[in-house]
């Protein structure tokens, strides 16, 4: 079999080629600028806001991996992303070839307790609508009995390597590994969930290797209960050896920073999730591959160990 993976070099992609190569799986790796992680990978170069180039990257293919990461800018989002999921949905049924999503949580929007793959989608901002508009075609062609396909969900992630799109990552672990003061988005005081990328990757990969897991969504493994900001600040002390010194970023202090950083100033619509209970359940995942998700100790232990060297 043929795993392609669209959207190769970021985090998540780079976790599930892991995983893919240590089982001997027949890789391919697809982005803009490809670059081979072993001799054992192929690589094809595509654009793909391009049906063409899509189509010719995926054909052969046999499960398809969409773990595209786009700029982060809403316009950005609302040119591109209905493109890039109609071109996968267009080239796998071209190759007949299986596809999975891995996306986010945004289309759900404000939930009151926790997240679900019943959670009914409410976007209260600009991505989350993108998300939404994109989740549902994909699952629209599943239900017309067009296409296998399926989403892999993941809460916001952290883990060895996630330092460009990791908050986690950013804002605590690497600047307390750095002797700086740590930062926190939004209130200290409320559990956040944090997917560890290794369990990502295996994720996905399980979910490739199991076809009564196509149509339907799936929220990836992600430990419970989840920690505080105060409790994620402590705990990367406590490993660090150092005072849990980190100052909180509320709104005002996102929008100035805004001005200056476009990406930070994207984050301001999403920073609900950072001022709520923001609680993402894996139950379904866990039961069904028996899997148990790295709890935060064992998941910042590794992060600060890959960061130190």
């Amino acid at each position: 079999m043929t795993h392609t993976i669209l959207g190769a070099g970021g985090v998540i992609a780079t976790e599930l080629t892991k995983e893919l190569l240590k089982n001997g799986q027949s890789v391919k790796l697809v982005s803009r600028q490809p670059k081979a992680l072993s001799a054992k990978t192929d690589i094809a170069a595509a654009d793909l806001t391009n049906y063409e180039q899509t189509k010719a990257a995926i054909s052969g293919s046999n499960v398809v991996y969409l773990c595209a990461g786009l700029v982060y800018d809403r316009k950005v989002w609302a040119a591109s992303w209905p493109k890039v999921m109609q071109n996968a949905i267009d080239a796998c049924k071209a190759a007949n070839a299986r596809l999975i999503f891995f996306d986010n949580v945004y289309m759900y929007g404000l939930v009151n307790g926790p997240m679900t793959e019943d959670t009914p989608y409410n976007p209260i901002s600009k991505k989350g609508e993108i998300r939404a508009q994109i989740a549902t075609r994909l699952m629209n062609e599943v239900k017309a009995g067009n296409l296998q396909a399926s989403i892999a969900r993941s809460a916001d992630f952290y883990g060895p390597g996630a330092d460009t799109t990791g908050i986690l990552n950013n804002l605590l672990i690497n600047n307390m590994l750095k002797g700086k003061k740590g930062m926190w988005l939004g209130n200290d005081e409320l559990p956040h969930s944090y997917t560890y990328t290794p369990d990502a990757g295996k994720g996905m990969y399980l979910l490739g290797q199991t076809l009564a897991s196509d149509n339907q969504v799936w929220h990836l493994p992600t430990y419970n209960p989840a920690l505080t900001g105060k409790q994620y600040a402590a705990l990367i002390a406590e490993q660090l050896q150092v005072k849990p010194a980190y100052s909180k970023l509320g709104g005002f202090m996102v929008k100035m920073a805004g001005l200056f950083n476009t990406t930070i100033g994207e984050l301001h619509e999403m920073l609900y999730q950072n001022n709520h209970p923001y609680i993402f359940d894996s139950t379904k995942f866990n039961a069904y591959f028996n899997y148990q998700p790295s709890t935060y100790e064992k998941g910042i232990e590794a992060t600060i160990a890959a960061a130190k060297q």
